[in-house]
């Protein structure tokens, strides 16, 4: 349970405060452990503030986690800590320039409603996406993330006229693979999207050896399904997020008008419950170990 951290990371006191060690790259080299390379292209708005989010549960896994921080070059990160970027965050190239990455993971982005082609970063994601999906032992999407890998296997988005927000009852559809395997065979997850893929184009996937669906939620659809070789995994939900982080996005789309905005569903905005912990917890904690044993020494 270590990541492996800069001695001033701004992060620290909140990660140890939830258990998760916290030790320098100087002390983790004394180890004498290879920590697991995990880049994390993280395209959030404030990203800064959505990187515990992520070290958290990552954190969580009896492996020794050594996050590599990626920003886009043909992106602006206009609402992020500048100064943070600058000596955080790496270019994907000089990352994998560094040493090889064992796992990615992308995030999501507010642009589940712009087509990809009109998205300004996408040729840039695609090539990321073609290294990784020849270089990388597995790719983790998440919600646009997510979206985005779906995209690059062929299989485009729907926009929806009404927003997938809130919790959902999910269910497993396939208990013998490495990541879902050990999850409940039903389970809550959030949701906080604008655009999914139509169940009809998801199964037609699977009929054609596409994608395998590992994960379908009710009035949801397929939210976790992986590509036919294993490298790509998706997931169009957000099992890293707190209850928090739905209602300040409720609130953050009252405050712009958007009436199309429902308050998230099964969360009460007065006494928020997180039913999806567990979830987030093994769903990461398996994916870890998937990178593990899919990795070359």
């Amino acid at each position: 349970m270590t990541i492996v951290v800069p001695k001033d990371y701004h992060g620290i006191g909140a990660l140890e405060s939830s258990k998760v060690q916290c030790i320098s790259h100087d002390d983790a080299v004394k180890q004498d452990i290879r920590a697991l390379r995990i880049g994390i292209l993280n395209i959030m708005p404030k990203a800064e503030t959505y990187e515990y989010s992520l070290l958290h549960p990552l954190g969580r896994s009896v492996m020794q986690i050594e996050p590599v921080w990626i920003r886009l070059k043909s992106h602006k990160y206009s609402s992020s800590d500048q100064s943070h970027l600058d000596k955080l965050y790496v270019s994907f190239e000089e990352a994998v320039d560094k040493s090889h990455l064992d796992g990615l993971i992308v995030t999501g982005a507010p642009v589940e409603e712009i087509p990809f082609e009109e998205v300004v970063y996408w040729e840039e994601i695609k090539r990321i996406l073609k290294y990784a999906r020849n270089n990388i032992p597995s790719t983790l999407g998440i919600c646009w993330g997510g979206l985005a890998l779906a995209k690059f296997l062929g299989i485009d988005k729907t926009v929806y006229d009404k927003k997938i927000f809130g919790v959902y009852e999910t269910y497993n559809l396939n208990r013998e693979h490495p990541v879902t395997g050990e999850m409940d065979d039903i389970f809550w997850c959030a949701q906080s999207r604008h655009s999914g893929i139509d169940d009809s184009a998801l199964e037609e996937a699977q009929n054609q050896g596409k994608v395998k669906l590992l994960a379908d939620a009710k009035g949801a659809g397929y939210v976790i399904f992986e590509s036919a070789d294993s490298r790509f995994l998706i997931h169009l939900g957000h099992p890293e997020y707190e209850p928090q982080r739905l209602i300040d996005e409720y609130n953050r789309d009252v405050a712009k008008g958007r009436s199309d905005i429902a308050a998230p569903l099964n969360l009460d905005l007065k006494n928020p419950v997180n039913m999806w912990r567990s979830h987030r917890t093994e769903f990461f904690t398996q994916w870890i170990k998937y990178v593990y044993e899919s990795t070359s020494y």
